[in-house]
């Protein structure tokens, strides 16, 4: 359960959110964001995986301005890290190698 693996690596408590959106308003990337970090974290309480797939994460500049200036002391940069390592431990290879020309000149 995504819910789960979040917790178990940020150590965060995502329920103690309530949706407030400071942390939104206070975030500097937003402008580059498809999900807004409370509605990340409103995903993830959903178990919605396709967050997993979300720019969001990865655009993340780790300021930790989410994290000051939330009430509840929710710490979202580590959600957002929680999510880039979840999404890296599938192993989810772009590039396959037996399908890279290999006829360019070798080096000695």
């Amino acid at each position: 359960m995504l819910l789960e693996k979040v917790e178990e690596i940020s150590g965060e408590n995502l329920y103690a959110c309530y949706q407030c959106g400071r942390c939104t308003a206070g975030c500097p990337m937003t402008g580059e964001m498809d999900l807004m970090p409370n509605q990340i974290i409103l995903a993830i309480l959903r178990n919605d995986e396709s967050v997993l797939d979300a720019k969001t994460p990865w655009v993340c500049a780790q300021c930790y301005q989410c994290g000051v200036r939330c009430p509840k002391n929710v710490d979202i940069a580590k959600i957002m890290e929680a999510l880039r390592e979840i999404k890296l431990r599938s192993n989810v290879n772009y590039i396959d190698l037996k399908k890279i020309n290999r006829s360019y000149p070798q080096i000695a």
